[in-house]
């Protein structure tokens, strides 16, 4: 059962949106060669505020995920595109569908 999820949220630089939205959609390829990721969401939160919602099984898979290439592009990406530093927060879900 997916009971792990990680929390993103990121705020676009001003003038940056449309690069982020870009960035997230290129996550999808990179996501997908992640088996131990069930599921994972990019966002579009308000005009400039963005997500990301992605789950797991256990915790080595969360934590595989945080060291895969994602988080290593979303890090290189970060001072370009972001004007505060990308909030991660490990979640556990309660119930789910």
């Amino acid at each position: 059962m997916v009971k792990l999820a990680l929390l993103v949220t990121l705020e676009a630089k001003p003038g940056k949106e449309t690069e982020v939205e870009n960035f997230l959609k290129s996550g999808l390829s990179l996501v997908e060669q992640e088996p131990a990721t069930q599921t994972w969401y990019a966002l579009k939160l308000s005009p400039s505020t963005y997500g990301i919602f992605d789950s797991f099984e256990d915790e080595a898979g969360r934590d595989a995920h945080l060291s895969g290439k994602v988080a290593e592009a979303l890090m290189a990406q970060a001072a370009d595109l972001f004007s505060v530093a990308p909030s991660i927060q490990k979640v556990e879900l309660l119930a789910a569908k």
